[in-house]
């Protein structure tokens, strides 16, 4: 058996078809992922930098009046916590023109309002996480699978010969075990991104989740008199 003849390509091409078949998935898999890691990688930055931009805005002294126009303004192009922040003004508004002056009832609308649209920002954000955990935990047992099949499609060939050697022996348990390697080749990255992202998810989440309740005092402040009015900022 020459070096050629135990190339990675050889030994794809003489494996089984159900060998074959499995290689191709975890190839597709591993394909699919990368494409994930990298779309995720662009969002989560995008988000932070767009968080960190409107907070250090509202925390500028710019009136929350103005804040909530540019918000609705930036509907589509704004960030999860400008989007979040504006749920809960406009709830609040709708509230005060219905001339609900409980500030109970004006401050659970407002954090069910906030919380809403904070679940929905959230679920945005972690789409595409589960599939990388999926691959992370599935590759490796489809690659097993892979190269089982393969040793025994080996040994099946192996039952009518007279004499067998290690020359015999190697190449059906190489092509066996390339499936293995590529269900880690697969999972590695998987598992290691989904891991990172997982963590920069809940650093995002905590920081929205404060923010809801920074907001929420301040709202609490100028339902109770304390403050100054919501149109003389805060």
């Amino acid at each position: 058996m020459n070096n050629q003849d135990m190339s990675i390509l050889h030994l794809v091409l003489q494996a089984s078809w159900v060998v074959q078949l499995v290689m191709l998935i975890l190839v597709a898999a591993s394909v699919a992922s990368w494409a994930m890691i990298f779309r995720k990688m662009q969002t989560l930055n995008k988000v932070r930098a767009q968080n960190d931009s409107f907070e250090q805005d509202f925390w500028s002294g710019t009136s929350l009046n103005d804040l909530y126009i540019s918000a609705m303004k930036n509907a589509k192009s704004g960030g999860p916590m400008e989007r979040v922040f504006a749920s809960g003004m406009r709830e609040y508004q709708k509230l005060r023109e219905r001339r609900i002056t409980s500030a109970d009832t004006l401050m659970d609308g407002t954090r069910r309002a906030m919380r809403a649209s904070f679940q929905r920002e959230m679920d945005e954000i972690e789409s595409g996480l589960p599939f990388l955990g999926t691959v992370g935990s599935v590759a490796p047992y489809v690659g097993l699978f892979g190269t089982v099949w393969g040793v025994m499609h080996a040994f099946t060939g192996f039952a009518n010969m007279e004499q067998i050697t290690l020359a015999t022996v190697a190449p059906g348990i190489a092509e066996a075990l390339v499936a293995t390697a590529m269900g880690l080749f697969a999972a590695i990255p998987a598992v290691t991104a989904y891991n990172r992202y997982a963590h920069k998810i809940d650093r995002v989440a905590s920081q929205q989740e404060t923010f809801i309740e920074e907001f929420s005092n301040i709202l609490q402040r100028n339902v109770s008199g304390v403050g100054q009015s919501t149109a003389s900022g805060h």
